[in-house]
């Protein structure tokens, strides 16, 4: 298990910051970990799950 920090999560999707966060807050992207008093993560295998989701997504518009 590998948990991201907010630079790699925004290197890996494309997103920035504010739309990762209003993401977050709609339920749309998953929450962030707590890793300590001011950090943050994401578990490396939910940002592929929500990417691979989003390639399915696409593919299925294609048919």
């Amino acid at each position: 298990m590998r948990v991201l920090k907010l630079k790699d999560v925004l290197s890996k999707t494309g997103l920035g910051k504010t739309s990762l966060y209003k993401l977050v807050s709609l339920s749309e992207f998953p929450k962030p970990i707590s890793l300590g008093l001011r950090s943050v993560g994401w578990l490396e295998s939910e940002i592929e799950a929500w990417i691979q989701e989003k390639i399915n997504v696409r593919d299925q518009q294609l048919v």
